[in-house]
């Protein structure tokens, strides 16, 4: 059905713009419009929050070279990978050494337990696979270590940067 009919000689611009459509048209059209601006600015926003968390992801961190130490720990940073020094152990960290934007960092290492006296020739270290894990608040690292396989905790330190830490190997 037709609004209007052509030729009626309705002058009114409403009569005009509506002579063609038919019944409802103009209110289907408009609501149409308004759902197509509400899947735009919804589109906008997802857009918006997914480039933020994608730059904020990438707002990384490198730890810089040098030493860190605290009670029973050392850590000797250089070159993209990490000496760990403890009382009875030591172990390995791989870089890159980075930490986000709330200092919380995870790499990963391994961690070899020692044991007093002496290391025979063919003895091999059991190296286990460790994630080093923690923050860095100013010059201030918390490390958590834990064996990646079965999740154990080794320790919990806290270490300070530029200090040489106090390690008492095993004799």
């Amino acid at each position: 059905m037709l609004k209007g009919i052509k030729g009626t000689g309705a002058t009114s611009s409403a009569r005009v713009k509506d002579r063609y459509l038919p019944v409802g048209m103009e209110e289907q059209g408009e609501m149409t419009f308004r759902i197509q601006i509400r899947f735009l600015l919804v589109g906008s926003l997802i857009l918006l929050l997914s480039a933020s968390i994608i730059c904020g992801a990438r707002k990384m961190q490198r730890l810089s070279n040098g030493m860190w130490g605290g009670q029973h720990i050392r850590i000797q940073i250089a070159d993209g990978s990490a000496q760990v020094e403890y009382d009875c152990a030591n172990g390995e960290i791989s870089g890159p050494f980075t930490v986000d934007r709330q200092g919380h960092f995870s790499w990963n290492g391994f961690f070899i337990r020692e044991h007093p006296g002496p290391i025979r020739r063919d003895e091999v270290p059991s190296k286990q696979p460790a994630i080093y894990s923690g923050s860095i608040a100013g010059d201030t690292m918390t490390l958590t270590v834990k064996l990646a396989d079965a999740g154990d905790l080794i320790d919990s330190f806290t270490l300070k940067r530029g200090s040489p830490g106090r390690v008492w190997k095993c004799k």
